[in-house]
């Protein structure tokens, strides 16, 4: 039976989504702890990949952080450590933290269908001491995110498995889409971006890593 929401469909009231959902079970809230507990740093510790979500005055923004797994470092049960490395200079996330500090983490693991989410909230360090634990290929990070854990938990497998985002068989092959070239030179009326961009572009992304 489908629950009426209002005359346009929209759900607006959170009584509404309770009585369309109903109320999570057991197992969805004795997941959830208010710091690093050791099975979930084993997430965090095999992850090389992890989305931050950010937001402030009603600019939000989700971005992807990735490198070695253990990149993100437990400090200890309240404490993660995120190095921030070269990217577009947009720094959209760091912009929000400094307004708004409240952030979330969705991490991920090649083959694992289980994912961690953690929230909680971020300060932006430069401290040289800080940065030069973060050094890989002699280059330190230009910041440190300091992030304070507030709640941990693990996300289920359903997700994963409808998407079959680590099957070998869905993968979709890079011709399928436009080139970053072809996108730029689109955007830019051929200023930027173009075949030669293209033929460029993966050696100048490896020598820009760090």
């Amino acid at each position: 039976m489908t629950i009426a929401a209002s005359s346009d469909g929209i759900v607006r009231d959170p009584e509404q989504l309770t009585r369309i959902y109903g109320s999570p079970g057991e197992q969805a809230c004795v997941k959830e702890v208010d710091h690093v507990h050791p099975h979930y740093r084993k997430f965090i510790e095999h992850s090389p990949f992890v989305l931050l979500a950010t937001g402030a005055a009603g600019h939000m923004d989700v971005s992807p952080r990735g490198d070695a797994p253990g990149f993100v470092r437990v400090e200890d049960e309240k404490t993660l450590l995120i190095a921030d490395r070269r990217g577009n200079n947009r720094i959209e996330s760091l912009r929000n933290i400094i307004a708004d500090p409240r952030i979330a983490l969705l991490f991920l693991i090649p083959g694992i269908a289980e994912t961690l989410r953690v929230k909680g909230t971020a300060r932006i360090s430069v401290k040289d001491e800080l940065l030069e634990q973060f050094e890989v290929q002699g280059r330190a990070p230009s910041s440190v995110l300091v992030i304070h854990v507030q709640s941990v938990y693990f996300q289920c497998a359903r997700a994963i498995m409808r998407s079959r985002l680590w099957d070998e068989a869905a993968r979709v092959d890079r011709s399928a889409l436009p080139s970053i070239g072809t996108i730029l030179a689109d955007f830019s009326t051929s200023q930027l971006g173009g075949e030669k961009f293209d033929r460029a572009l993966q050696a100048r992304l490896k020598a820009t890593l760090y």
